[in-house]
Parts: C-alpha cells; structure tokens; sequence
C-alpha cells in the first residue's frame, strides 16, 4: 500500500510540476515588489511564478489515508479559508489521482530531509497548491505561510493565490512567548486566542507563568488550598509601583485554571504544533503557595497573597523536608498535564534573608557542605532536577540558577542581559536567550508620555528586530546550544486583554522574523514594507496592535562646539510621510516636510507626526531644545558626580530629561550635593535662572532639599541671588521632573553658580530609610 501511495503521490507532483513549468518562465522577486506577496517571517527561499491559482466552491484538500494529524491541520486551513473567500473546502483523507486539478494538498512524501523537523516545500500553480513537510510540525507552519496568501479582508470566491514556490525552515528551534496569568488572571478563552497569535507568527512554545507572589493559577489535587486560598487577593496596587503614597483598589482579584482546563490548553496549543512549558516559581515568588501552607516557609507566617508588585523575603524553607515532598507533589502532578520535555522552575529573584536566619536552612548548609546561601540554592534546584530527571523531563530556569553552581542537565533562560547565556552555553548547557534589553514586551515601545504605563525600559520594533539571539562571543561548537528566544509578557500593569495585544503586536512579528529568517536574508526596509499587510491582517481579526511604530522619534544631536542641534525624525514604519512644526503647534500636512535631517541655532519645541496616504498614523510627539544664553558654554563641576552618570554637558545641552534617570540626559551625585558654575564667556544681564531635577523614590532620587543660585563677573567673588529651601512645595512623592525657577533682579553676571543640596539619608518613611539618596540634574537654564 505505501509504495503505491507513493506512486500517486509523484505523479502528482509531476502533473502540478508541468502545470508551473508551461506557464510563462519563472521571475524570483522580492515580496514588496507589487506583487501583492508580503509574508512574515521571510521564508528562506521565495520564488514567484506567473499565473494564479484559483480557489472556489469546487476546491478540494487532499490530506492523504488515515492520516488524522494532516486532516486536522486540512480542517483548521479549510476553516480559514471559509473566513477569507467564503466557501469550505471539503478535507479528503486519500491522495489526489493524478489528472486531478483544482486542489489543495497537505503531504509528508515530498520534503528533502534537510528541512527537519519544521521546514516545508510550498508549490503554487494554477493547477493545484502542493504542501509537502516531513512532520506534521511542517505542514501545519506552512499552512500558516499560506493563509497569508489569502485575501485578509473577507471576499467572494473565486480567490487567487499568486503561483510561487516557497522552501522555508526557521532558524531556531525554540521560538516563544510567554505570559504571565499570575499578576492578572486572563481566562481561558483568551489564552487560546494568544497561542493563536503565536501560530500565525510560526511560534513554537508557549511558556505559562502559573505562579508567584500575586496568585496560583493552577489546580493541585493534593493541595487544595494552593487555588482555594492562593488564587485569590484581596486588593492589587493602583498605577505605578514607585507612585507614591501606593494606593490599592480594594476588590478581590484571582481565578485558577482546573486540570481540566490545562489539559483543553495544551491539547489545543498541540492541535497548532505549540509546545507549553509551564512555570512553577520555586524557591522565591512563593507567597501565594505559602499564603495556603505557611508551614513551607522559614518563619511559619502568617502571610498574604500579595497586592503588589516586587521581590519578598519570604520563599520556600531550603530545610524542611516537607517543602520538598510538596514541590515534588506539585510537579507530578504538573507533569501530568504537561507533556512537555521541558518543565521551568523558575529560580530567579530568591532572596537569602530568611535563609540566613533559619536554623533549619543552616543545618542543612552545615549537612551538605555548604559555603553559602548561594550553594543553597544550588542545592534545592539540584534536587529538584534530579526528581524531574527521573520522571524523563528536564528542568529550565532564569539564569540565577547559575549561581552557586548550575544543575548537571539544567536548561538556562538568560533574561539580566546575554552574559548567563553565554555562561551556560561554555558549560555546554542548552540556552534560551530572553534579554530584558530587547525581549521584555512589557516594557515601553514608544515614548513614554505617548505610551500606556509600563514597568520601565524601552523596546520599540527596531529594537526587537535588530536582536540577534545568537552571541558573537561563543565559537561555532558553542553556539549550538543557543535553542533560540523569546519574549516575555508580564502582566503587573496589563489589565485587560487588549492592552496585553497592544503590547505583544507587532513586536511578536518582529521576533517572529528573528527566530525564523535566515540571519543574513533579515532586511529592516524590507520588513517595514511586508508590515503593512500585517497590520491590515491584524485590523481583519480584531487584534488591537500598537501603533507606536508610526509615531516619531526625534533624535537631537548637540553640538556644542557649533552651538547648533541636528535634527533627525524616524519611524519604525513604511511608507509614510513626517511634518514637523518648530513652534509648538500641532502638525498637519501643511507644516514643514521631512526629508533630511536639519539644524536647530535657535529655541525650538519640535512637533512631528507621520502621515499615511494624508492622514495621522501615529501620535504627535514633542522635544524642546533650548539655545538660552548657558546653552553649549562652558560647565565645571565642584562636587563628585557618579561614574555612571558623569556627563556634565548634559546641564549646558539644551536638552531636558524624561523620567527615566537612564535616559542619557541626567547628571547624577550620589549622596553628594551638586555644586557647578557656567561660564557665560562675557558678562551678560540675567533675570531668571532654573534647574531641572528629577524624583523616584523607588530609586532613592529625591528633589534637592535647597538650592542656592550665586552669580559673579569675574569667577572668585559669588553673591547670592536666590535661596530656594523648600524645591518640592507640593510634596509630590510620584515620579516627576521639576523645574527650580529663580526669578531674580536683573543682574550683570560672567559667571553662573548653582548648588542643589542633597537631602542626605533617605527619610524613615520610606522603604530605604537611612540608605545614600540619590541627587538627579538636568538642564541649568540662564536666561
């Protein structure tokens, strides 16, 4: 029977070979050409033919005998075909016979082998579309290569799909997404939605964050109280986590899923070739476990499933037996429902206070040989490996699981930077590259007065796009055990489910390429241009993706020496056009155009939009640049700035810093008051002098407690003109920036002095009471 399968199957083949080979000779051309081809992620090889095949009522998918895997992966395209073109092909499980026409068919019998595991061979002529993979993993990602070949807004059939043949694999083997339900509890429906999004964008894995200090999210039979009382808290904080005074909303905030519902989750992520690895935190982000079982802690509680956000001292005891027999409870039964190879165990973020202070954790550092608590961590992921060794899994971890000594057959999820990937990766341990720099979707994707709260940091599409998950700094042999990457969602300020699309797309098609194109055929233009079809797609199904792409950035080169600003304006899309005004006012397409970058001499507030086909695409951003009389002049610093942030030009750049210290516009002194002096060049009238400060006492950056402002002509004999003792009238305590204004009598004056006095230890109200505050300056402004 199989050789006669395969009989049929080549004479197919041949019948659709000479139907491509009889059209007009074949053009290779790019997918932005006008072709109406736009396909992401780039395949590796793409060749457009002439001529068109025809989908209409009449169209049959032929999916081979008895092969279930192929007429469910049949049945899901079929699907999406009735979406698009309005009719349902009919999913034939035999091969077409060989003068059969006008089909679709799903295959394993025609792929070389060098396409692996998820490659696949997709051929388009007017006689019949041929998919053809190894494994069922191809046919369905190439199903998805094809459902892009569709009409994305819904049409009446007939449909064409221009002829080409497409030979693709991915780059990577591990291409992910992660979601955290801990933080805010998203249901099941949704979750499918998200492992939808993650199978158009030929994503393999599914990493589910199920618990930590906010919330357990999965059912244990064992221990009923983990969803019981775990799952549940009674108030989460509102807005930012360094706004303060924190204030919560009073409402009780939760759910969990049954082991019903994780087995309806993995068998639908399985259905879309979607690997789900789950998460159970250990030994730190715990709270919620020993909210329900105190007894697992080194102090016995009690304790509360927490309404914030952040790191907590109370983890799992590393002495108690009882916390392992439970953990490996736990995991038995998450073993279960999960068939994945890979179960994560978390390990990041454990502080060893407890640890130290526990005579239980102690006598077992004692027992074991144990140096310290980092050896003790060492010690409880190691044996927790070594339990799910023998049930045949292997565990992962975030890349603390380094320290003290990684697990003999540990996986390493590198998240603090590429350097515990690269680490592990010497060791000859397999990594998943998750850099917080590029790969944290939770983080801001556009400026952040444009933007919706975020934790902090900032990943635009760019950004994403230009990551290369594969460290330079590893040799060849090295290099293998980089499995690939992905991007982490979490959730403590992603409250609803179209804010969590708005941050996972389209940064999710920028890693999609990432993972899946051949590193040298990337092309950023070329992406851009294929983007806006995906931006269509993403309107077609209702999938609220942000815009932030569109909206301007605008980069502001001083120099000093030419008392001037270049101005460059850019976006992170195709096909647009930038206005700009230097007045303040809003833009429109009868303001300036760009189309270079240009000088700034004078004062300006720049406001720059883009504009698709004559309308706004994309929110109006703003930066000042200020030529006051300090401007570019000469800046001499009497007290200590700190290494980090030792950039004295930024008080004379005429530029003004955000709210994120890391910005590269503030000039910072810790626990050192700031004391400089502006050399104006030549005696000068001056009537106002002010300084910009910034405030986040998260951060331990408080606004000065006085600021003095001296003025002198000759640079040795200073005089007073202001004394500003309290800097902070509203005593606002969110994040800020704030301008100290000295309005004074006009007064002749060479020379400029500005001491802002550090308010010393931070105050005992604050979680930081006694530590070294910090003292944050921007722009001195003489006017």
């Amino acid at each position: 029977m199989r050789s006669k399968k395969i009989n049929n199957s080549i004479i197919t083949l041949i019948f659709c070979l000479v139907a491509l080979c009889t059209a007009a000779s074949a053009v290779a051309q790019s997918p932005e050409n006008g072709s109406g081809v736009s396909l992401i992620p780039q395949p590796a090889k793409l060749v457009l033919k002439k001529g068109s095949f025809q989908v209409n009522a009449a169209t049959k998918i032929f999916v081979g005998t008895k092969n279930d895997e192929l007429k469910g992966i049949g049945q899901l395209l079929a699907q999406e075909i009735q979406r698009t073109a309005g009719v349902l092909p009919t999913v034939v499980q035999k091969e077409p016979s060989g003068k059969a026409s006008n089909f679709i068919q799903l295959t394993l019998q025609q792929a070389p082998d060098t396409l692996g595991k998820e490659g696949y061979v997709l051929r388009v002529s007017p006689a019949c579309i041929t998919l053809a993979a190894n494994m069922p993993n191809g046919v369905f990602l190439g199903t998805q290569t094809l459902r892009q070949l569709l009409p994305i807004q819904k049409v009446s059939a007939p449909v064409s799909i221009p002829s080409l043949e497409i030979v693709d694999k991915p780059r990577y083997q591990w291409r992910g997404m992660h979601l955290d339900v801990t933080r805010h509890f998203y249901p099941v429906e949704f979750v499918k939605k998200y492992i939808d999004y993650l199978a158009m964008h030929k994503m393999n894995t599914f990493h589910w964050h199920l618990t930590d200090d906010q919330g357990w999210r999965i059912e244990i039979k064992k221990y009923p109280k983990l969803t019981e009382v775990g799952a549940w808290r009674d108030s989460t904080l509102i807005g930012h986590y360094w706004d303060l005074p924190q204030t919560y909303k009073k409402e009780r905030h939760g759910g969990f899923y049954t082991q019903d519902e994780i087995r309806e989750v993995v068998k639908y992520a399985e259905e879309r070739y979607i690997n789900v690895v789950p998460e159970i935190e250990m030994p730190g982000h715990a709270l919620a476990a020993l909210t329900a079982y105190p007894e697992l802690s080194c102090t016995g509680g009690p304790f509360h499933v927490e309404s914030k956000w952040g790191i907590f001292h109370d983890v799992f005891c590393a002495g108690n037996e009882q916390t392992f027999t439970f953990l490996e409870d736990v995991l038995t039964e998450v073993m279960a429902l999960f068939p994945s190879k890979v179960i994560h165990v978390g390990g990041d973020e454990s502080p060893k206070t407890r640890w130290k202070e526990c005579p239980r954790c102690q006598a077992r550092m004692t027992a074991e040989g144990l140096k310290d608590e980092h050896e003790l961590q060492s010690y409880f992921v190691q044996r927790i490996e070594k339990f799910v060794n023998s049930k045949g899994r292997t565990i992962i971890g975030w890349d603390e699981i380094l320290e003290g000594g990684l697990a003999p057959n540990a996986y390493v999820m590198s998240w603090r930077g590429t350097k515990g990937g690269i680490a592990a990766a010497k060791e000859k341990h397999y990594v998943v590259m998750t850099p917080g720099t590029h790969l944290y979707f939770d983080h801001y994707q556009g400026a952040r007065d444009l933007e919706p709260t975020a934790i902090h940091g900032y990943s635009p599409l760019s950004k994403v796009y230009a990551y290369d998950p594969t460290p330079s700094e590893l040799t060849k042999e090295e290099q293998k055990y980089i499995l690939g990457a992905q991007a982490n969602i979490w959730t403590e300020y992603i409250t609803t489910e179209k804010h969590l699309e708005y941050m996972a797309m389209p940064r999710m098609a920028a890693l999609s390429e990432v993972l899946w194109t051949p590193a040298s055929q990337k092309d950023w233009e070329s992406f851009k241009d294929r983007m806006q079809q995906q931006y269509k797609r993403y309107e077609a199904l209702g999938i609220n993706y942000a815009r932030s792409a569109f909206d301007v950035r605008q980069q502001l080169d001083v120099d000093l020496a030419a008392r001037n600003a270049i101005v460059s304006l850019a976006t992170d899309a195709a096909n647009v056009k930038v206005y700009y005004t230097l007045d303040g006012s809003q833009p429109g397409t009868s303001a300036m155009l760009y189309t270079k970058p240009f000088i700034l001499s004078k004062s300006a507030t720049i406001k720059a939009a883009s504009f698709l086909e004559g309308q706004l695409a994309g929110k109006v951003s703003t930066r000042t640049f200020d030529a006051h009389k300090g401007f570019a002049q000469p800046v001499t610093i009497l007290t200590t700035m700190h290494p980090s942030y030792a950039n004295k030009s930024n008080l004379v750049d005429g530029l003004y810093g955000s709210t994120d210290q890391t910005d590269g516009h503030w000039t910072g002194f810790y626990g050192t008051d700031m004391e400089a002096v502006i050399d104006l060049g030549q005696v000068k009238t001056v009537s106002t002098l002010s300084t910009s400060f910034m405030q986040n006492i998260g951060y331990r950056i408080f606004l000065p407690n006085e600021v003095v402002f001296s003025v002198s002509e000759d640079g040795k004999e200073f005089k007073k003109v202001k004394v500003i003792s309290n800097a902070n009238p509203a005593a606002a305590e969110g994040i800020l920036t704030h301008d100290v204004t000295a309005k004074i009598t006009p007064v002749k004056a060479r020379f400029v002095k500005v001491l802002a006095k550090n308010i010393g230890p931070s105050p005992a109200k604050y979680p930081s009471a006694g530590q070294k505050t910090w003292l944050m300056a921007d722009e001195i402004k003489v006017e």
